[in-house]
């Protein structure tokens, strides 16, 4: 299982027959993060005329807003673009201060887009794939070598601790996890202890 996301906060701006349109992104992995996120735009810009809102999980949460605008002419124009777009775990917020001048629904919608794809265009994006935790604990004698084989498998090490043993923390895509694991017992007859501590999402080639 793998997904798009977004590596960091972006934001871009247009102005649309005077209003002024802000699109907001961020990565967002759980719905209190996204909150959290839309909740500091929205302090940002108290003043302005609306503060409106989408975001997508991995988990399968959806939600939007139109915040005071006409019903679908904001928030689901807003979480279209997040869905056709690909990305997941993203909070998109699209602020606009009106500036005299009514769009019309489809105007509405048009603009609320527009401010959603800058946000997303001005992100740059991310493959998180699942990935096993491993941790390794060997005879000083098996360090070196195991370092040789992590780059064979794009393995990244993640903390090592040097004590009476090695023991090493690595992060590894799940598919390549076997076979790594197969080669190192094998390598060193079982003496490498092995054990996986949990799976996450992470970005790794």
């Amino acid at each position: 299982m793998a997904y798009t996301t977004i590596k960091a906060f972006a934001e871009d701006e247009f102005i649309e027959q005077k209003s002024r349109f802000i699109g907001y992104i961020a990565p967002t992995d759980s719905e209190q993060a996204a909150m959290e996120f839309i909740n500091c735009i929205k302090a940002r810009h108290k003043d302005a005329t609306h503060n409106v809102f989408a975001y997508s999980l991995k988990n399968g949460a959806r939600r939007c807003s139109d915040d005071g605008e006409p019903s679908g002419t904001a928030g689901a124009p807003v979480l279209d673009v997040i869905l056709k777009e690909g990305l997941t775990d993203v909070a998109v917020v699209v602020t606009r201060y009106f500036g005299g001048i009514l769009l019309g629904a489809g105007g509405l919608v048009r603009a609320y887009s527009h401010g959603a794809k800058l946000a997303v265009n001005a992100a740059e994006r991310t493959e998180m794939t699942e990935c096993a935790i491993l941790h390794l604990t060997m005879a000083y004698n098996w360090y070196a070598q195991v370092q040789r084989v992590l780059p064979r498998y794009n393995a990244q090490l993640q903390a090592s601790d040097f004590t009476a043993e090695v023991s090493l923390t690595v992060l590894i895509r799940v598919e390549r996890a076997q076979p790594f694991i197969k080669e190192l017992t094998e390598l060193s007859a079982a003496t490498i202890k092995i054990e996986q501590e949990n799976i996450v999402f992470a970005s790794i080639a």
